[in-house]
């Protein structure tokens, strides 16, 4: 009893410790899915004969998700960085397993991971200047030198902008979420660290939600139908007009944004998420594949799930620092 007490009491004190904005919004995270698992369990029997496995599997991975990602919000910047340098590995995996499949690329490969180590390296070590460039130039030059040194010359050209585009993608620009997380306390944040993470997580993937969403109730006009045939005008315009409203709304609970600064956030955080999306799509026509993997049910891979984070994060972060962080 005396155990339960104190489990209790320091869970207590743990989360006391957090920001009110970040509970709160995570607590409306919670609140949302126990909403869409309660019709995804009604609608068979409205509707029966009609499948929502998909939607049931979707929606069980995205309580696996968010549980992952509050768990890693909550307990700070050590953890955040552990799963975002896991989330990366899995991206990456799932990139060059696809992309790279020639025997003579293998040394690239395992340079390729050590290049992922090395850079969550700089962020554990909170090196922002070495993070900064150490992909975009020194990988940029140093695997292509290492792939000559070997003899590789079949297909260099291509081989070398595709590791290239897959380290970019998978590991520096979703590095920038974990990045976030160390950003001092003197800055005075609404919702601390965490609380611009989750508001990044949140635009995102709401963003993704919107667009499909609108999509599905009103979409007509196809926008890029050789790219992604089920996307629509009504679907991007609706997702993006929403989601800008959301950032608008409710970015001053979770960031330091207020203003021109804000409202710039707004109009350009939806059209980016859609580029990483259709990107991926672009990536995914050209191989020949649906989905990057099979490792989460009803969502395809790890890398389909993060499309649009590739694309959000980095502008996320550098917005940030234009608009309202000293740190960076």
């Amino acid at each position: 009893m005396d155990f339960v007490g104190d489990l209790t009491g320091h869970a207590g004190r743990f989360l006391a410790a957090q920001p009110a904005p970040l509970l709160a919004g995570l607590a409306g995270v919670v609140v949302l899915l126990g909403v869409a698992s309660a019709i995804a369990a009604v609608l068979p029997r409205l509707k029966p004969g009609k499948s929502y496995e998909e939607l049931r599997l979707r929606i069980v991975s995205w309580w696996g998700m968010v549980a992952l990602l509050a768990g890693a919000l909550l307990l700070g910047w050590q953890a955040t960085t552990a799963v975002f340098a896991f989330i990366s590995f899995l991206a990456l995996r799932e990139f060059l397993s696809l992309a790279v499949r020639r025997r003579e690329d293998r040394p690239a490969i395992l340079a390729a991971y050590l290049c992922l180590a090395a850079a969550y390296g700089f962020i554990f070590a909170d090196r922002y200047m070495f993070y900064l460039v150490f992909i975009p130039v020194w990988v940029f030059l140093g695997l292509p030198a290492l792939m000559a040194l070997i003899g590789q010359t079949k297909g260099y050209l291509a081989s070398a902008a595709t590791f290239h585009w897959g380290l970019v993608t998978c590991v520096y620009n979703l590095g920038f979420v974990a990045f976030l997380m160390r950003v001092p306390s003197s800055e005075h944040l609404p919702a601390g660290p965490a609380g611009l993470v989750f508001f990044l997580l949140l635009a995102t993937e709401f963003n993704d939600v919107a667009q499909y969403v609108w999509g599905k109730l009103f979409g007509r006009r196809k926008i890029l139908p050789s790219v992604s045939p089920n996307k629509t005008w009504e679907g991007f315009l609706g997702g993006w007009i929403t989601t800008a409203a959301l950032i608008w709304f409710v970015g001053p609970v979770f960031t330091p944004l207020s203003g021109h600064g804000l409202a710039f956030v707004a109009f350009v955080l939806p059209a980016a998420g859609f580029a990483g999306d259709v990107t991926m799509s672009a990536i995914k026509r050209d191989i020949g594949v649906k989905d990057t993997s099979h490792a989460i049910p009803g969502h395809g891979g790890v890398l389909d799930r993060a499309d649009s984070l590739t694309f959000t994060a980095p502008l996320y972060f550098h917005l940030m620092a234009l608009f309202a962080l000293d740190r960076f």
